[in-house]
Parts: C-alpha cells; sequence; structure tokens
C-alpha cells in the first residue's frame, strides 16, 4: 500500500508539471506562431482540452501555422500517451488488486485457541483442536500463507503477533488460550503484548532451552513446554534400551498395569515369527495393544500377522512382563566391546539432548556436528563425507542417532548410512509428521517427529479433557472421558471398526478395568485410556464426545 501511495504521488506531480509546462509553452507559441496574445487560464483550458480529448473551443482560429499545428498535435499526442500509459501502469493493476483475494485480517471467534504463528508443527495440535471442537486461530505475519490457510479453511488472519491491534482483531477478549511459538526472543515479546490485555488469559509458549524458558515464565507465560529435549530423551531412550535391555522407560496406567514401545531387532526371537507364534499372552501374559510395520499403524494385530524385523509393538502388561518382552524384542548378541557404540550426528538443542542422556546412563557416544558447536562435539564435519565418516568410525558403531535439523538431510543421511553400514541401527528425529514414512523407507529403525511431540505436549495443556499420556511415543496414548459412547459397549459402539482405536483400559469409580473385552458397556463417568495412531485417537475423541 506504501508502494502504490508513492507511484500516485510522483505520477500525479508529473502530470501536473506536465501540464503547467504545456500552458506556458502554449502561451508561448500561439504569440511567437500566430501574433495572439492569451492568458494563461484561456491556455490552461486548451492544455487540458488536448489532455482529455475533450475537444477544442474558439481557439482553432488561431492555429494557421505549421509550427502551431505541430505543437498542438504534439499536445495531443502526450495526452494520449499518457492515458496508454497510465492503462497498464496504474488503472489494471489496481482494478486487479481490488478484486484479488485479501488475507483475513480479523476474526469473530469466540473462546478460542489464538495460534501465533504457522509452521508444520501446529499441524497436530490443529488436529487435536478440531477433534476436540476447539475453535483456534492463526496469527501469521506472511500473506501468502494466509491466504493458503484460508483457500483450505483454516481460520488464520494476517498480523504481528508483537502487537496489540492485532490481538484485537485475534478477538483476545474472548479466546480461551494463547500459543506462542516463534522465536524465544518473539515469544517473550508475544507473552509481554497478551499480558498488557490482563493476567486471565491462558498463555502457553514453546521454548527451545531451559534457560529461555525460565525467561518466558518471567514474562507472563502460564506453561512453558520444551519439545526438543523431550524428543532427544525418547531418541535416547530408544538406544538406551537397545543397547543396555533394561526397560526404564514404560507408561504407568494402574498399580501392575503398563504400556512400553518396543523396537523388535532383526535377529531377535520375536523376528520373523507371527503374533500367534510369538505367544506373549499365552507365555508371559503381556498383550500386544498395536503395531507399527513400515510406517504403518496396526491396531489390535490380528495372530496371524507377521512380526518383522524393526516393527514397534505397543505392549501391556505389568512391568515384569513387558520385561521379560523386551528381552525377546532385542538381538541376542548384546554388545561388541571395543567400539564406539554410538554416533549422535547434529548437535543442537536435540542432539545435545541426546548426549546428555546418554552420559547420564554411561554409554560412550561420538557426537558429530558440522561446527565445532559447544564442547560436546567430537568429530567436526558432514556425517555424509567419507572423511567424516571414518573419523566417526561409523561403521563400528551399533547405532547412529540423526538429530539434524533438516528433513531432507535427515533422509539422505539415512540413505548413505543404509548404503554403507546396514547393519548399524537408524534412529532418526524428522521435523514434518509426513517425512516419518520416507525415513522408514529409507532405512531408519525408529524415527518420531518434533511436530508431533510439540502437538501432543500443547493438547495435554490446552484440553481439559484429555490427557496425553505418550508425548514422546510413536503411539498416541490418551486418558480421556467419553460421554456419548454411554450405556453402549465397545463392540456395540465398533470403536475399533469406526476409528482404528483401542480402548486399553477404564477407570471406574478409583478401579482400573484392564484390557475391557467387547462386551463392557461405557458409563458416564467412566475415564477410558485410548491408544492409536494420531489419527485413530482423533477419530475416537470425536465418537466418544
Amino acid at each position: 500500500m506504501i508502494e502504490w501511495r508513492r507511484r500516485i504521488v510522483l505520477a500525479t506531480a508529473f502530470v501536473v508539471g506536465l501540464v503547467a509546462l504545456y500552458t506556458v509553452a502554449y502561451q508561448w507559441a500561439l504569440l511567437v506562431f500566430e501574433g495572439h496574445q492569451t492568458s494563461l487560464a484561456d491556455s490552461l483550458q486548451v492544455v487540458i482540452e488536448a489532455f482529455t480529448t475533450a475537444g477544442f473551443g474558439g481557439h482553432t482560429d488561431h492555429w494557421n501555422s505549421t509550427a502551431m499545428n505541430l505543437f498542438v498535435v504534439g499536445m495531443n499526442l502526450t495526452g494520449v500517451l499518457l492515458v496508454f500509459l497510465a492503462l497498464p501502469i496504474f488503472v489494471l493493476p489496481l482494478f486487479q488488486e481490488a478484486i484479488a483475494d485479501r488475507p483475513a485480517m480479523e476474526t469473530e471467534l469466540t473462546d478460542h485457541v489464538i495460534i501465533c504463528s504457522y509452521s508444520p508443527r501446529e499441524d497436530v495440535l490443529r488436529s487435536e483442536l478440531e477433534a476436540a471442537d476447539v475453535p483456534y486461530v492463526i496469527v501469521e505475519e506472511d500473506p501468502d500463507v494466509v491466504l493458503e490457510l484460508n483457500d483450505e479453511g483454516i481460520e488464520a488472519i494476517l498480523g504481528d503477533p508483537e502487537l496489540e491491534e492485532t490481538f484485537e482483531r485475534a478477538n483476545l477478549d474472548s479466546a480461551r488460550a494463547v500459543v506462542a511459538d516463534v522465536s524465544d526472543e518473539r515469544s517473550v515479546s508475544v507473552i509481554l503484548t497478551v499480558r498488557e490485555f490482563g493476567d486471565d488469559i491462558d498463555i502457553v509458549s514453546i521454548a527451545e532451552s531451559r534457560e529461555d524458558a525460565v525467561y518466558h515464565r518471567y514474562a507472563g507465560a502460564d506453561h512453558v513446554i520444551r519439545p526438543r529435549q523431550v524428543l532427544g530423551h525418547s531418541l535416547a531412550e530408544k538406544v538406551t534400551l537397545s543397547i543396555t535391555r533394561e526397560l526404564r522407560d514404560t507408561i504407568e496406567i494402574g498399580d501392575d498395569f503398563e504400556l512400553s514401545e518396543l523396537v523388535v531387532k532383526g535377529d531377535s526371537d520375536l523376528a520373523g515369527k507371527t503374533i500367534a507364534e510369538a505367544g506373549l499372552r499365552d507365555r508371559i501374559g503381556a498383550t500386544i495393544i498395536g503395531a507399527w510395520s513400515n510406517g504403518e499403524f496396526v491396531p489390535t494385530p490380528e495372530p496371524d500377522m507377521r512380526i518383522e524385523g524393526n516393527t514397534i509393538l505397543l505392549v501391556a502388561g505389568s512391568h515384569e512382563e513387558l520385561e521379560e518382552v523386551t528381552s525377546r524384542t532385542i538381538a541376542p548378541n548384546g554388545l561388541r566391546d571395543g567400539q564406539e557404540r554410538v554416533v549422535v550426528a547434529g548437535h543442537g538443542i536435540v542432539g545435545r539432548s541426546v548426549a546428555t542422556a546418554l552420559d547420564e546412563a554411561g554409554l560412550p557416544h561420538t557426537v558429530v556436528d558440522t561446527e565445532k558447536n559447544g564442547s560436546g562435539v567430537d568429530v567436526v564435519g558432514d556425517i555424509t563425507d567419507p572423511t567424516t565418516l571414518l573419523d566417526a568410525e561409523i561403521k563400528d558403531a551399533d547405532i547412529v542417532v540423526l538429530a539434524l535439523d533438516d528433513d531432507t538431510e535427515t533422509m539422505y543421511t539415512t540413505v548413505v548410512l543404509e548404503r554403507i553400514t546396514p547393519e548399524t541401527e537408524v534412529i532418526a528425529r524428522a521435523n514434518e509428521i509426513e517425512n516419518t514414512g520416507k525415513l522408514y523407507r529409507a532405512g531408519a529403525e525408529y524415527v518420531l517427529a518434533l511436530s508431533t511431540v510439540t502437538g501432543r505436549m500443547l493438547s495435554t495443556v490446552l484440553l481439559e479433557d484429555e490427557e496425553v499420556l505418550s508425548p514422546e511415543t510413536q503411539f498416541e496414548i490418551i486418558r480421556t472421558s467419553a460421554p456419548d459412547l454411554a450405556g453402549r459397549t465397545l463392540e456395540g459402539a465398533a470403536i475399533r471398526e469406526r476409528t482404528g482405536a483401542t480402548v486399553v483400559a477404564v477407570e471406574r469409580n478409583g478401579d482400573l478395568v484392564t484390557n475391557p473385552g467387547p462386551e463392557f458397556r461405557v458409563r458416564r463417568d467412566d475415564t477410558l485410556v485410548v491408544t492409536g495412531s494420531d489419527t485413530a485417537v482423533n477419530e475416537f475423541i470425536k465418537l466418544a464426545r
């Protein structure tokens, strides 16, 4: 808009100056060539008539000489030229701008969540909010992004989240919460801006580090989450479990009922067997709730499903039962003495979190980064470069953790590692969910997306009727009410068929009912523990509430 104003002012000044010049020139030419004296007002009238092609008055009788006629012809041509120039330069662009789509500038939503700003890691949060029927609006500074979101039917408005007027247009006074997901420095500014409206609005911010989280809280954030640290811890736990066989982190549902996500190694006892042949329930007492195979979620696998290497199983049972299942999912050969056990590629926040967790577990590791990013980097270089691979002793590593901040680079590195050292296990971090399947196809054994962790952690804070028990696992596991299922059996509600989710347990009057059968009838005050893919769980929420 400022550019258009500048162009219009300059064009107007040019036309005015040109008219003034022709006015004086016409008065002079009429006197010199025709010997006729005229006033500046009469000269101005003739020039305006010529420029606007409105016709001429009484001065035509004075144009008798060739020079005067040529002067008038030039003046007419100048007017026509100005008209033709004005069409493409000013009129048509202004017309196109007038009819073009404009990004939304305000919203009329109430009891909504304001998300500042948009990135792919907001997609999981959006799906969670939509499933829970909670309205939201995204505040974004890029007009093209806002238009794209609007075209997809997503409520988004154009604005700077550091300005009070933006939150006025976002209807902050009627909102239930604000999510600050910009840079750490700008998030502090966003938090302070929201606090100008009062202390009753709930603010959730995303911080990169522990130090930044302190500043967010000091600025006035009610909840601060650090998904990169959680993601790094989860990746490190997969390494620790694979090497030490020690089952440490489980999801506790009750006193003697836990869930654990286990990766089946290619040369383990379970690899190659069907669910029935594995006999986990008959021999151990544990139950396979779900499986991830080739990047696809399988709810409550059938007995004839074959457990291939790198299949991820979600298993339920007592801690002792899960420990026994763990011993059957991990290769029996254990560690190889005298070798570097783990290589961590990337020393950003996620990579540092992985390295810290491995240090705490007492596991030797080599950290590779393109820069000497702090004292924790052992090898400086590109992880795909042959010299770097040699320095990191990559072929002697049991596991490589890819904590890189670029999904394309992570996919390429996974393919390189699969080519040069196929026996090495690859555990990878992804940014966007849609790249998870690609990384599995590239050869990674385990992949977890930052957007998944972020969205689940945010929904846990924002949704009162839903508690996410596993923000850092492939499977989403929630504790939630299900009022719309009251009085219906699990079989009658056809939960698995309609949603793909599985009811793992039900909390009723202080008691825990584990592995409820199809005849189990839901009551209004029951709390259900449900698991599945993110999509399956969201479909369950839509069905149950």
